[in-house]
């Protein structure tokens, strides 16, 4: 039996007020964190995002210059 089997056979044999109540006390694992370490991991991945944007756009402007198309 898989985990998923064994999670639907378990939900399917509790109460519906029983099963609620176990997704109501599933742990958020940002809430163990600090506001520091959760507000620099939002940093890396943003500042990550739009590196990776001025990346594509250096590469099609670079593609368009090459292809004979100019800014000026």
């Amino acid at each position: 039996m898989s985990v998923k089997e064994s999670v639907q056979y378990e939900t399917r044999n509790q109460d519906p007020q029983q099963a609620r109540n176990d997704l109501e006390r599933e742990v958020d694992p940002a809430k163990g964190k600090p506001l520091w370490q959760r507000i620099g991991w939002l940093l890396i991945i943003w500042t990550g995002s739009v590196l990776a944007l001025f990346v594509v756009a250096m590469l099609l402007r670079m593609f368009m210059t090459a292809a004979g198309m100019k800014s000026h």
